[in-house]
């Protein structure tokens, strides 16, 4: 009777670590290998769980050994009930960035995984000896069976992805006079997107693919769900952080026409060379039909340099660049936002927008290259520009209980970071920065955090750093330009960073959110 009041007790006590377990394995991407490097990435975490199983271990021991079976069971009960307590309080006030959504596929898991831990219960009870209890490994023993949930699970969401997507390519076949835009690129793809539909939704009835649904399940869901014969154009975002995964996603959506926005070194960590960024991100541009259209940004140089194999028709499009199908002369940035002349052969075309910064003009700009393409007047596209909402979270200026924010808190890369301390420095009074630094850029991370720590100088007055050890390499360049240490404030948590904001910030200040982590990474 006592293991199994023992069993029960567990369970419950297992519940918050579990939970924890699961939104870290669903933050690395339900990736074995990246979770694996996440965890070893983690040492202090996982020194502290080593640390408090061996004193359960040794304390569930003495008092076996001392008190007997039933005592050790009584007190060990009280104590699990008392960390779940403290679990409970804990998960309660806590504040996550992006919070475990309980999809299908999580659903799953937490069968698999509840399954495992019944399990280890039942062998527990029936084979162990009484001094061998499994309820000491409550707080290490989720994150361990996550490998376990992650191998079981595999094959059963690999069946059920092919299932989906199955479906979605008859609902693609099935109307052939649909108009479907590929768009991919290290970045600016959502906010190439976002811009895209604002411009040819004007003329035509367009679905896009919501936030950031740009995965093979993402663009299923919205297929299945929201294309409805009615619709004209379909624009599609596309993602990838391996090889071969923008050759699947082209093979299943078959778009007409393509856009690449931009390469760099994104992903670097998981593509594993520069090289094969540039290779992956142009399948988007040898992979259209032969009367189809591709649309190139000009400005890049590894798009520029790139020698296409394919003989679809491709148009160019820059900001700096003049030999090119579309660029933006005479252009004018203000704190409200930008005004530009586009130059197509003989054609100059005046466009205002509440966009901010030459990255945003560079999407506008591979957004008029399809219009034009699409036959969409440019009265249209000069009323599109003039009205559409700035994106969320890319460069938008917001305010927030009474402050003025320049929001680019989505995946920040080395250029896009660049371009958003420009905006800031064309801002008023004293200007912020708070930033947990950027991601996923492989063996050239602490160089590129370094040189956006650089940069900050005379475009930044005060900067708020979240998480020590991740921010290390912007503290170390914001020190070698001199500038004023006085003002670098590290914290551990955005909700420090904000509460210093909310303390100091004046109305007129303006505050720069660049990046925001998942909670996988803010460290």
């Amino acid at each position: 009777m006592e293991r199994w009041i023992l069993a029960v007790a567990t369970i419950v006590a297992m519940l918050i670590p579990t939970k924890h377990a699961l939104h870290m394995f669903q933050q690395n991407r339900y990736e074995i290998g990246r979770y694996s490097k996440w965890l070893a990435g983690n040492k202090k975490m996982i020194q502290g769980m080593l640390v408090t199983t061996l004193c359960y271990i040794i304390v569930a021991g003495l008092l076996t050994y001392f008190a007997g079976f039933k005592i050790f069971v009584w007190v060990w009960l009280v104590l699990l009930l008392l960390v779940t307590g403290i679990n409970v309080i804990r998960e309660k006030n806590k504040m996550y960035i992006k919070p475990l959504v309980y999809t299908g596929r999580v659903k799953r898991q937490i069968v698999v995984m509840a399954l495992l831990q019944i399990g280890l219960l039942l062998l527990n009870n029936k084979f162990l000896p009484q001094y061998a209890c499994i309820s000491t490994l409550v707080i290490i023993l989720p994150w361990i069976l996550i490998f376990f949930v992650g191998w079981i699970t595999s094959p059963i969401e690999a069946l059920v992805k092919q299932w989906f997507i199955g479906q979605a390519k008859k609902i693609l076949c099935e109307d052939k006079d649909l108009i479907k835009i590929g768009i991919t690129g290290s970045y600016g793809k959502t906010s190439t997107k976002n811009v895209m539909q604002a411009m040819i939704g004007e003329q035509f009835n367009t679905l896009m693919t919501p936030a950031s649904y740009n995965t093979p399940m993402g663009i299923t869901i919205t297929i299945r769900t929201l294309l409805k014969p009615i619709h004209k154009v379909f624009v599609c975002e596309m993602g990838a952080d391996h090889v071969g995964e923008i050759t699947n996603l082209m093979k299943f959506v078959q778009p007409s026409i393509g856009v690449v926005t931009s390469i760099g070194p994104q992903h670097l960590a998981t593509f594993g060379s520069q090289e094969n960024i540039i290779k992956e991100k142009m399948q988007m541009m040898e992979l259209l039909p032969k009367d189809g259209l591709g649309v190139l940004n000009y400005d890049n140089d590894f798009i520029r340099n790139y020698r296409l194999k394919n003989l679809v028709k491709t148009v160019s499009y820059g900001v700096k660049s003049r030999d090119v199908d579309y660029y933006a002369d005479d252009i004018t940035y203000t704190r409200m936002g930008s005004s530009f002349t586009v130059v197509h052969r003989d054609e100059h075309v005046r466009i205002e927008t509440k966009l901010l910064g030459e990255l945003n003009i560079l999407n506008i700009l591979s957004a008029i290259c399809v219009a034009r393409h699409l036959n969409v007047p440019w009265p249209t596209i000069q009323r599109a520009a003039k009205t559409m909402k700035q994106v969320e979270h890319r460069l938008e200026l917001k305010t927030i209980n009474g402050y003025r924010f320049i929001d680019d808190a989505f995946n920040s890369n080395p250029v896009g970071s660049a371009m958003a301390l420009e905006v800031l420095s064309m801002m008023p009074n004293t200007r912020y920065v708070v930033t947990p630094g950027m991601i996923d850029l492989g063996a050239i991370q602490d160089d590129a955090n370094k040189e956006f720590g650089r940069k900050m100088k005379g475009k930044a007055d005060e900067v708020i750093l979240v998480g020590e050890i991740q921010t290390k390499s912007i503290y170390e360049g914001l020190q070698e330009v001199g500038f004023d240490m006085n003002r670098v404030i590290v914290v551990k948590t955005v909700k420090e960073a904000f509460d210093h904001i909310y303390r100091h910030v004046l109305p007129s200040d303006t505050i720069l959110l660049e990046n925001d982590l998942p909670d996988a990474f803010s460290h």
